[in-house]
């Protein structure tokens, strides 16, 4: 049998504010418009504006098409994405994200975190 011990180093993130759902959906390019880094993996949030609970925690190969287009707009496959738009009240949820370069480790950890935290995982996260 082999034995061998990985040792992983700590991932620092860096948290962009608390954006609005609402504000999102507006181009980039225009008055109000939020720019979302592009072609670059992360991670990312979403909850109520007044809770702490999230109603989901992912991660992303690219942070742009996976939240503008994905989550908040549905212009390309996203279930959690559409199953938000159906159910929830879009008007009230904030997104945040960070980049990474080892996405599946962080969101694996903020899941744990946060099931530490509430008891469960986020309401739209079906598994780690």
């Amino acid at each position: 049998m082999e034995r061998e011990i990985i040792i992983i180093p700590p991932i620092v993130l860096e948290w962009s504010e608390w954006f609005a759902w609402d504000d999102l959906k507006i181009d980039a390019r225009h008055s109000g418009g939020v720019k979302v880094p592009n072609r670059e993996a992360g991670v990312y949030e979403a909850r109520y504006a007044d809770t702490e609970k999230r109603l989901a925690i992912a991660r992303a190969s690219n942070l742009r098409m996976r939240i503008k287009q994905g989550l908040v707009k549905g212009e390309t496959p996203h279930s959690t994405g559409k199953r938000i738009r159906d159910n929830e009240e879009i008007s009230r949820i904030v997104v945040r994200w960070a980049i990474t370069e080892r996405p599946a480790a962080v969101e694996e950890e903020l899941h744990r975190r946060h099931q530490a935290r509430f008891g469960q995982l986020p309401q739209y996260t079906k598994h780690t």
